[in-house]
């Protein structure tokens, strides 16, 4: 498929800046995959259309404040270096601003000496592998230094950095936010449960390849990024027991949905597990595990959307985005929601 098949036209003042006070106000979109048609709702509204027996799918990772802003020590130059994953240790692979400056051997500053760190080696695509040396408890100094790697469509300063986090996020180690997921309180999770509705997790961390621009001309040039997952005994029980039963698995994300069609066999049953992940869903695959998604909008011509009109259909999905630029949706990673059910 061309990949330009999958463009529609976004105004750029529907790129949703910041987040709403409350998550689960935001606007939903109910599309059905069956016969196209649409329902506009709030968020909370979530609950009404999940069934006893069902089971929510939710990503747990957690975002790493991992955009570091320090200087060179030997020259007081400015830096940025956005950690992309732990290597091992104290060794991490990140991104470097400017590049030039961080040559092997060189040394930088971070909090007025509270964090230091040395490029050790050069990797693929120029991405730097550096070594940290600080005094404490690693995750606390970072979480003191850092910021969140906010996507690049988001301009604006972020004031809470909790609001780049789901409120089950547990697993540390993404560089973005499984942002379906930024939708529900704690309050909207427990009458979900209270419902009779089964909640299961697995963790996906996501890496910045989910915002890096496809490249071909074609769907089937593509390559995608991997990224870490993994699924525990007790999870994986609950979402093959709801397939046995006949219910739906309700998939918050695409970082969820990628997991489970990853681990899932022929007949829909997935297993406990982790690894790494590069599976490109796009139209003409055929669901294994996910009956049904939430999820937010995304961007034009990217795998996110392919994956969610492989789901819905890309005609409806294109009518569908068309119709929500006209009725003034907020879009991407602090934007509203839409539910693919059927």
């Amino acid at each position: 498929m061309k990949v330009s098949e999958f463009n529609f036209y976004l105004p750029e003042e529907l790129i949703a800046q910041h987040p709403l006070k409350e998550r689960d106000a935001s606007r939903l979109m109910v599309l059905d995959k069956k016969n196209g048609k649409i329902e506009h709702k709030k968020f909370h509204d979530i609950i009404d259309y999940l069934n006893p027996g069902d089971t929510l799918v939710l990503n747990n990772t957690r975002v790493l404040p991992a955009r570091l802003i320090g200087e060179k020590e030997s020259t007081g130059g400015k830096i940025e270096f956005l950690l992309l994953k732990r290597i091992e240790g104290d060794k991490w692979e990140c991104l470097a601003k400017p590049g030039k400056r961080a040559k092997i051997g060189t040394i930088f500053t971070f909090g007025n000496g509270r964090l230091k760190c040395e490029v050790v080696d050069i990797a693929e695509e120029g991405n730097r592998i550096i070594e940290f040396s600080y005094d404490g408890i690693f995750e606390e100094v970072l979480d003191e230094l850092g910021e969140m790697p906010l996507p690049p469509y988001i301009t604006e300063r972020l004031e809470d950095k909790e609001r780049y986090q789901t409120v089950y996020s547990k697993e540390e180690g993404s560089a973005a936010a499984p942002t379906a997921g930024l939708h529900f309180t704690e309050k909207l999770l427990n009458d979900i449960k209270n419902k009779g509705i089964n909640i299961a997790y697995l963790t996906l961390h996501v890496g910045l390849g989910t915002f890096r621009p496809v490249k071909v001309e074609d769907t089937d040039d593509h390559i995608m990024h991997s990224e870490f997952y993994q699924l525990d005994e007790e999870n994986a029980k609950i979402i093959n027991e709801t397939k046995k039963r006949g219910n739906k698995i309700i998939s918050v994300g695409t970082t969820s949905t990628r997991t489970l069609e990853t681990i899932g066999d022929e007949n829909g049953f997935v297993r406990a597990q982790n690894g790494w992940t590069d599976i490109f869903i796009y139209p003409g695959y055929k669901f294994k595990v996910v009956d049904q998604l939430i999820t937010n909008f995304h961007l034009p011509e990217s795998t996110l959307i392919m994956l969610v009109s492989a789901l819905a259909g890309k005609e409806n999905i294109l009518r569908a985005y068309n119709e929500a630029v006209k009725e003034r949706y907020r879009f991407f990673s602090f934007g509203d929601a839409m539910f693919i059910k059927e």
